[in-house]
C-alpha cells in the first residue's frame, strides 16, 4: 500500500510559492505592516508544512519497517529513523525545524518571525528532498 502524498505535495508547494512571493527582495520594496503580513504568511506554511513532514516520515516508517516502530519514540529519534532510511540527509538540521516550529507555538513576537522566516527558507529545500524520497519509495 502506498502514501497518498497529494496533501504534502500541496504544501511544499504552497511554502515554496510563499517563499517567493515574499522573497527578501520583494520584501524590501513593501511598507513594514506589508512584510509583516507577507513573513506570517511564510511561517503559517512553514508550521503546517512542517507538520505534515514528520507525520508522512512516521507513517513512512510504520508501513515500510514496523507498524509500531515510531510509536513514543522523540522526535530527535524518529528524524534518526528517517536519516538512517534516507529520507532525510541531517537529522540536527530536522531538529533545528523541529525548534523552529515549537518557538511559533508557544511564543509570538516580530524577532521569532523573522527567524522562523529564514529558517523557512533553509527548511522548504529539504521539504523538497524530503517530498522527492518518499515518491521514489513510494511503493
Amino acid at each position: 500500500m502506498s502514501l497518498d502524498l497529494s496533501s504534502l505535495q500541496k504544501a511544499v508547494s504552497s511554502l515554496d510559492r510563499a517563499l517567493s512571493v515574499a522573497a527578501p527582495e520583494r520584501l524590501q520594496a513593501m511598507p513594514a505592516d506589508q512584510q509583516e503580513v507577507m513573513k506570517a504568511g511564510v511561517v503559517q506554511n512553514f508550521e503546517f508544512t512542517y507538520e505534515l513532514c514528520w507525520k508522512f516520515m512516521k507513517r513512512w516508517l510504520e508501513m515500510n519497517l514496523s507498524p509500531m516502530i515510531a510509536d513514543g519514540v522523540t522526535r530527535r529519534e524518529l528524524f534518526r529513523l528517517a536519516a538512517e532510511n534516507r529520507l532525510i540527509e541531517d537529522v540536527d538540521q530536522w531538529m533545528g525545524y523541529h525548534d523552529a516550529r515549537y518557538k511559533t507555538a508557544h511564543i509570538y513576537d516580530l524577532q521569532i518571525a523573522q527567524e522562523v522566516y529564514e529558517t523557512a527558507r533553509g527548511f522548504v529545500k529539504d521539504a523538497k528532498k524530503f517530498l522527492r524520497a518518499l515518491e521514489d519509495r513510494n511503493d
